[in-house]
């Protein structure tokens, strides 16, 4: 039976280490409000004084104290310590891994320092707990957490629904069916108005798992006792009740020793209740609160037992799945990569190992994007789009200046060619966007069917597609860059020694020949004049539009 206590906390030692929280492990929570002597008690059972004293809020983070009995020809030597200076005493914090401390006014700054580092130095609270553990030959071995006093009203810096999260704190380590609630309420408060007992009752409500403690019992009222309340005639709890008296404020300033203080309790309890002095007391609530914590730790056992079993398997088939050790780690780093590669290739390629059936994706979407949605773009382009006869028109009168236009500017023409090739630019650069989109779709897709071998390796993996994805976004304002030249070469020169160009002038040159033709011999029934805009103005427009439509239609994209 004392071995399962040891067991358990080696079980807990694990789980903090891995930071994992999927078995709820059998401890003590030490629950009640501010001054109400919770970490007094601890001190008592501990015999020291290693605990952080004072008015308010002290405990700001959980305290999981483990305590464990040694032999007393069992000392350890101070890490660190080149006198090979021995104690019957020490401690060991999980955050400091191996460093011994057998200084206990180091334990308690040790512990004020963690708390201000997390908690800061005001009134705040963490959920982050500090993991303790004491060896020493004159305690028990039990595993007990000590949690923040509860509070109502804010003080300080703290924030104002403070009370609401020592509540929840408070809720989620009680909550676990495997603790035990202890329960610390001040004798000299009413009973009924308990808040520790209160919260118990919430998370306990048939009281199996809880077990009170009256502190203060030297600071009652001249004329009153806590007879009833320690028989349980006041409020009943199934797992006992024990007072205890703690020492004062005075005495802690005097440097009491635990010793002394426990011998006057004892006195104190033999001579205000001597019928139940041998079941109250700091020494009875060690015995019985290790008895306890032992026959817990038993009714739990199967069923952590199972637990336990259970996820070993599931993480042995986990680590089995993961393969045989890497001997050379270089060689499968970049086998690993080159298969990456290699899927990423044979995606846009098309000869993947898994093809999309339900869309289109890789190389095939990038040739729709380009021959369908790019091309369907350029070819919905009007080539006259935003350009009507009074812009041309205007164009050619500010190409001649003062003087009027015997023959039409080539500057007019050039600058409207220009304009018009410009709004080529917009889709050339969406086309741009569509292709980095895909491509980036590539990569979750071969994401999505990695080999087993990258699999294993989760954090290779998104080192893969970091490093891909980076590589993709550099490349974008490069290419993007490289459409902007391409329409800047076509703006550079306008061609009209193109052969398209040339054609689209002969045709105009045909319809213009056919249109003097028809008013040289007009029609029978017309009359003998001109009709509006049939002057040369208005054939010289319809001429420009013919080129402005062939160099539109000549650029390259």
């Amino acid at each position: 039976m004392e071995a399962l206590i040891p067991v358990i906390n080696k079980l807990q030692d694990v789980f903090n280490t891995v930071g994992a929280d999927v078995i709820q492990l059998p401890q003590i929570v030490v629950v009640g409000t501010q001054s109400s002597g919770k970490s007094s008690v601890l001190e008592s059972l501990v015999g020291r004084d290693l605990l952080p004293r004072g008015t308010g809020i002290v405990t700001r983070r959980p305290l999981i104290l483990q305590l464990v009995n040694v032999a007393s020809d069992d000392r350890r030597k101070t890490s660190g310590d080149e006198t090979g200076v021995e104690a019957d005493e020490w401690g060991k914090f999980l955050h400091t891994k191996n460093k011994i401390f057998t200084d206990f006014d180091e334990i308690r700054q040790e512990i004020e320092n963690e708390t201000e580092r997390l908690s800061g130095n005001n009134k705040g609270i963490s959920s982050d707990p500090i993991h303790l553990k004491i060896f020493s030959p004159h305690v028990v071995n039990l595993t007990l957490v000590d949690l923040p006093g509860m509070t109502k009203v804010p003080v300080g810096d703290q924030p104002k629904d403070i009370e609401i999260q020592i509540r929840e704190l408070i809720h989620r380590y009680i909550s676990n069916p495997n603790s035990i609630i202890l329960a610390v309420t001040a004798a000299n408060t009413d009973m009924a108005t308990s808040e520790a007992l209160k919260i118990a009752r919430e998370c306990d409500p048939d009281g199996r798992r809880t077990l009170a403690v009256i502190t203060k019992l030297d600071l009652m009222d001249a004329g009153t006792d806590a007879m009833d309340v320690l028989l349980g005639r006041v409020i009943p709890v199934k797992l006992g009740i024990i007072g205890v008296v703690n020492r004062s404020q005075l005495d802690i300033n005097n440097k009491k020793n635990v010793g002394d203080s426990i011998r006057d309790e004892y006195g104190f309890l033999q001579k205000k209740y001597p019928s139940l002095a041998n079941r109250n007391g700091t020494k009875y609530l060690a015995r019985t609160l290790n008895r306890l914590l032992m026959h817990h730790i038993r009714d739990c056992l199967p069923e952590l037992k199972t637990r336990i079993n259970v996820l070993a398997a599931q993480y042995q088939t986990l680590l089995n799945s993961y393969g045989e050790p890497v001997d050379d780690k270089s060689a499968t780093l970049l086998q690993l990569i080159t298969k990456f590669a290699t899927e990423y290739c044979n995606t846009i390629e098309g000869t993947a190992k898994y093809i999309e059936t339900s869309e289109l994706c890789g190389g095939a979407r990038i040739c729709y994007i380009f021959h369908e949605t790019f091309g369907r773009t350029l070819e919905s382009v009007d080539p006259l789009g935003g350009l009507n006869t009074i812009d041309i028109l205007t164009a050619i009168r500010n190409a001649t200046g003062p003087r009027p236009a015997l023959f039409v500017p080539e500057v007019s023409f050039e600058l409207l060619v220009k304009r018009q090739v410009k709004r080529l630019e917009e889709p050339s650069l969406r086309c741009v966007e569509l292709v980095h989109e895909e491509m980036q779709r590539i990569i979750q897709h071969c994401s999505n069917f990695s080999t087993q071998e990258l699999l294993r390796f989760p954090k290779l993996h998104d080192a893969i597609v970091e490093v891909v994805t980076s590589l993709l976004r550099k490349r974008l304002p490069v290419t993007n860059e490289m459409v902007h030249n391409l329409v800047a070469i076509e703006l550079a020169y306008i061609n009209t020694k193109h052969p398209d160009f040339a054609d689209a002038c002969g045709l105009m040159n045909t319809n213009i020949e056919e249109q003097r033709r028809n008013r040289i011999a007009p029609p029978a029934g017309s009359k003998d004049k001109a009709a509006p805009g049939d002057g040369p103005t208005d054939a010289g427009t319809g001429k420009w539009r013919g080129m402005l439509k062939a160099k539109v239609r000549d650029a390259p994209l």
